[in-house]
């Protein structure tokens, strides 16, 4: 018996939407680039390091906000917070470069334009708010994973280990608080100097570049979260002559969410997408059969 004649136009035409179901099911949490065409209308913050005095202001306020308890000293009396916490969401650190000049840098959750910590967390629960680009975790949906806290580059998302029922603490830019009753971030807010100034993404970028061009003698050129991890929406300006590596922050050429989204993602989400994408591997990889005898000459 001849072989039936093959048809790839049908073939290839279901492997290809079969593919794109598999992903749609596999990927809720990304946020695709076109999503992102928005985000200079997203909130934003920009540091400017330069004009930081160190009084950590912003980071009294963050706590007294989110009721959040001081980490005191022996003396019990002094909060010493020393890097980001469950109890801490923002802090003032005290870097010096390889000069010998030493720079203040508020450290937080950066916001990034396609968040690593989202695209990891296999619930949804850790989300962006496409309207706001916020960045923030739900509760109600955390299995507990942690997967946020290793795929963010930052180092920024934090596990109440002492707490029975415990939640990931980050800086959430007082979305249910501060934000919302006054339209500004508390830190923000109480910056004596001027260091912490909150608005739109895209008009923070154009007082950032106004900074520069006007002082280039004061300003490192570069905007740390213009481009670097793809874009985030908290924003740096250093010294001139000091690195932002020389400030703790990584190097990154592109969102580590590219990477983290070749994880399964939302396979919890329901029985449906695991059964569907089971279901689409077999159907692309199985071979085709041949009618016609078998090896036994049946």
């Amino acid at each position: 018996m001849k072989e039936r004649p093959k048809n790839p136009d049908r073939r290839e035409f279901l492997k290809k939407g079969m593919a794109a179901a598999v992903g749609a099911a596999l990927f809720p949490g990304a946020v695709l680039a076109s999503e992102q065409e928005n985000s200079e209308e997203w909130y934003s913050m920009l540091y400017d390091s330069t004009k930081c005095i160190g009084c950590k202001s912003c980071s009294v306020a963050c706590k007294r906000v989110n009721h959040l308890p001081p980490e005191l000293e022996k003396d019990g009396i002094h909060d010493d917070a020393i890097d980001l916490s469950a109890k801490t969401k923002t802090i003032i650190k005290l870097y010096k470069s390889d000069d010998g000049r030493s720079t203040f840098v508020k450290r937080q959750c950066m916001h990034c334009l396609d968040p690593a910590c989202v695209s990891a967390c296999p619930v949804s629960a850790m989300r962006k708010d496409r309207t706001t680009g916020i960045v923030y975790w739900n509760g109600n949906r955390c299995i507990g994973c942690r997967y946020c806290m290793v795929a963010c580059p930052f180092e920024v998302p934090k596990f109440e280990w002492d707490n029975p029922i415990p939640h990931i603490v980050k800086c959430d830019l007082c979305k249910d608080t501060y934000l919302k009753e006054k339209g500004i971030t508390a830190c923000a807010d109480v910056c004596p100097t001027g260091a912490i100034i909150f608005g739109k993404r895209g008009d923070l970028l154009i007082e950032a570049k106004m900074r520069i061009k006007k002082n280039p003698e004061r300003y490192n050129p570069v905007i740390y979260g213009e481009y670097d991890g793809g874009g985030t929406s908290v924003m740096y300006l250093a010294p001139k002559g000091v690195s932002f590596q020389e400030l703790g922050f990584p190097r990154l050429e592109k969102s580590p969410a590219e990477i983290s989204e070749s994880i399964q993602h939302g396979i919890y989400e329901s029985l449906v997408p695991p059964f569907l994408a089971l279901g689409a591997l077999y159907f692309l990889l199985k071979p085709e059969k041949k009618e016609g005898k078998n090896d036994s000459g049946k």
